[in-house]
């Protein structure tokens, strides 16, 4: 397919949008009505992530029915936290891949495009033998270091070690979506994790219970089901990318190491990395300071609350992912002043939004909670985390555009200081002041994070103004 043959997006209605959106057409984001661009874009990426969140709360569940499901729930959760790791190294390559795909396809280069797709896949095969080979031979080690007994970790060992074997999988999911995403093809890449989601729902109950000839495996049935689906959704991927009629058309030979064009993605991936690490270790460090300065039931309401909090937050990550591929294909398109536009909509849009769930979580979070515990000393808790939170939602929408328009110009390093400064030298130090020298307790973390949120947000909206983002060579 060439370029010339895509459409720009028109102006109709939403629902029209909202069809189109779920096809998956070919559309050429340089052209037509942003706002509809932003429609195009922004739900199915919004449903693409609601997706991966599900993988981890289907084993969840179904573990938690075994007989032994203390050991199985530990063993799930120490290795969803190892795979923390993948993730991080997943979303920074991602990253590196939306944005140098999203620059060619601006530059009506769709084969340069492809070529870029296929180094990253390179890169991601290249790391991932290095993890499966150390995840096979040390699974036990890594699950007693992650704080598990001798005992969860001898029942554990089956399942992290399928898991990390198989993190190839894991990494070609968020990677191969992210060349999609470059491409402006998101309903692919949501439609890869609605797949093997499906994949899984239907093989966890089998694989862990059996059924028929199928014995039961037990815990270690939930990571042969999840590595399957894993699997079939980025056999579509491929599928997609080699034999489909799309923008990005894949060949064998394109997996010629290019060093230049290598040096270039890890250049781009490795900030996008430290993002995920600065960011994780930040939320992990605020847990542990509301665990010691609230106890079981102020760590039980705090997660209450984060959970809540990123329900609500998926739509406006989808509209912040979709500014990603709006700057990186108009910068290739040498549309300055459209990319500009693009990020002012999308941030005005996300803002919005986040303004009417801040009214919900405000006048509604006592209902909401409600849901999900019955303890009276943690409703009260998840409650005030709620409200205090959901002050700054509006500057949680605006930065997350603002974070994702760098990372989409291929300019990782801005949004890597951000989050530096913002969360380790400013949220922790005032979280912990707060908590343990005011002795305010979980309060004084729940009022750090809005506050240091606020600040993140007129950092990137001061940086953003400088522009240099719009200079960035991919």
């Amino acid at each position: 397919m060439t370029t010339s043959s895509i459409k720009a997006p028109g102006s109709y209605t939403f629902l029209s949008a909202l069809k189109q959106s779920l096809r998956g057409e070919e559309i050429d984001f340089t052209r037509g009505s942003i706002r509809r661009a932003i429609i195009l874009l922004a739900i199915p990426m919004m449903l693409e992530m609601s997706m991966e969140s599900v993988f981890a709360l289907v084993d969840l569940y179904f573990v938690g029915h075994l007989h032994n499901s203390s050991a199985a729930i530990q063993t799930v959760g120490l290795t969803e936290s190892i795979l923390a790791i993948i993730y991080s190294l997943a979303i920074g390559i991602s990253m590196a891949a939306t944005a140098v795909v999203a620059r060619r396809v601006g530059e009506k280069n769709p084969v340069a495009a492809a070529k870029a797709g296929m180094q990253c896949i390179l890169i991601a095969v290249a790391i991932n033998i290095l993890i499966s080979v150390f995840g096979l031979i040390y699974a036990r080690e890594l699950l007693i270091l992650m704080g598990a007994t001798n005992d969860v970790a001898t029942q554990g060992t089956p399942f992290i070690k399928i898991m990390l074997g198989s993190s190839i999988f894991i990494m070609l999911l968020f990677l191969i979506n992210g060349i999609f995403r470059g491409a402006g093809s998101a309903a692919i890449a949501m439609k890869s994790l609605w797949l093997a989601n499906i994949a899984n729902i239907i093989l966890c109950p089998i694989f862990i219970n059996g059924l028929g000839p199928i014995p039961a495996f037990g815990l270690t049935g939930a990571a042969i089901a999840t590595t399957i689906g894993r699997g079939t959704g980025v056999c579509y991927q491929l599928y997609e990318l080699f034999f489909s009629n799309g923008l990005i058309r894949m060949h064998l030979h394109y997996l010629k190491p290019d060093l230049k064009q290598i040096a270039s993605l890890i250049k781009i991936a490795a900030p996008g990395v430290f993002q995920f690490v600065i960011a994780s270790c930040s939320w992990i460090f605020l847990a542990r300071l509301v665990a010691t300065t609230g106890g079981d039931t102020g760590s039980a309401g705090y997660q209450t609350a984060l959970r809540i909090m990123m329900f609500f937050m998926l739509p406006a990550w989808g509209l912040s992912n979709a500014v990603a591929t709006l700057v990186g294909q108009n910068l290739g398109a040498r549309q300055l002043a459209r990319a500009e536009q693009s990020v002012l909509k999308t941030a005005k849009y996300n803002a919005l939004f986040m303004a009417i769930v801040m009214a919900i979580c405000l006048g509604g979070a006592q209902v909401i909670v409600s849901f999900f515990s019955n303890e009276p000393d943690v409703q009260a808790v998840a409650v005030k985390a709620i409200r205090i939170m959901s002050m700054a939602y509006v500057f949680y929408g605006i930065g997350m555009v603002l974070i994702n328009t760098f990372n989409g110009a291929g300019d990782t390093w801005t949004p890597t200081w951000i989050n530096l400064f913002g969360f380790w030298f400013f949220q922790i130090p005032l979280a912990y002041t707060l908590a343990s020298h005011f002795n305010m307790g979980p309060i004084g973390v729940f009022i750090a994070i809005p506050v240091a949120e606020t600040g993140i947000t007129i950092a990137g909206i001061i940086l953003f103004k400088i522009g240099k983002w719009k200079r960035v060579k991919v």
